[in-house]
């Protein structure tokens, strides 16, 4: 019994929307459906999973451009991010026009979560960190049982989430990772919400903004 998933680019952003789905019950949630909600129906079919929600890490528009209808069509809640990020959720027609993307109009989530909370995706349970800093709701969700977080815009292998966004703060985002994603382990593999897969311990020996000890050349 474990947590699978599979990531599935989406938008001209090529933000990676999982799918992630408890393999003894075939129960599935789709994290951050930023858009292309036709192929992520497709491979869902294809995956054999039931969907039953929708995850957010947080409000913006690449990461939760396609939620909404997603949501109708399946007939399933919209869990997160945090309330924090409310006034990204409701931006999102202004977020649209400035990034050229079709209308996405503004929703309210199903249920906010908070840190401490657990998401239960069939069998498998989802720890919940608040992480603030690339925007100020920001969630990640965190599998024990499969070693895997799933870290939307906070860490990318190599570089972190950009802080010069509306309510952004960098030295917030660098707390954020040292003091929720790091005391996780070092051998938890993350995917962050653009660009490859990596490990925490891989980040904080060769990540130059958040390593423990940069080298000295």
């Amino acid at each position: 019994m474990s947590l699978q998933y599979k990531i599935v680019p989406v938008t001209p952003f090529q933000q990676n929307c999982s799918i992630i789905w408890c393999d003894e019950t075939h129960q599935a949630a789709i994290i951050d459906p930023g858009g292309d909600i036709q192929q992520l129906q497709q491979v869902v079919e294809e995956l054999g999973v039931n969907v039953t929600q929708l995850l957010l890490t947080h409000g913006h528009l690449d990461h939760v451009g396609g939620t909404e209808p997603l949501s109708q069509i399946l007939n399933v809640p919209i869990i997160g991010p945090q309330q924090n990020d409310e006034f990204w959720l409701q931006g999102l027609p202004r977020q649209s026009e400035m990034f050229g993307f079709p209308m996405t109009e503004a929703f309210a989530p199903t249920q906010w979560l908070n840190d401490g909370d657990v998401v239960k995706v069939g069998n498998q349970a989802l720890q919940v960190f608040h992480t603030p800093g690339h925007t100020p709701g920001h969630v990640i969700f965190y599998s024990a049982d499969a070693n895997v977080a799933f870290v939307g815009d906070v860490l990318f292998k190599g570089g972190i989430g950009r802080t010069d966004f509306p309510q952004g703060d960098h030295p917030t985002l660098v707390n954020s990772i040292k003091t929720k994603l790091w005391p996780l382990g070092n051998e938890v593999t993350f995917v962050p919400g653009h660009g490859p897969l990596s490990t925490f311990g891989h980040e904080r020996v060769t990540n130059p903004f958040v390593a423990d000890e940069m080298p000295l050349y």
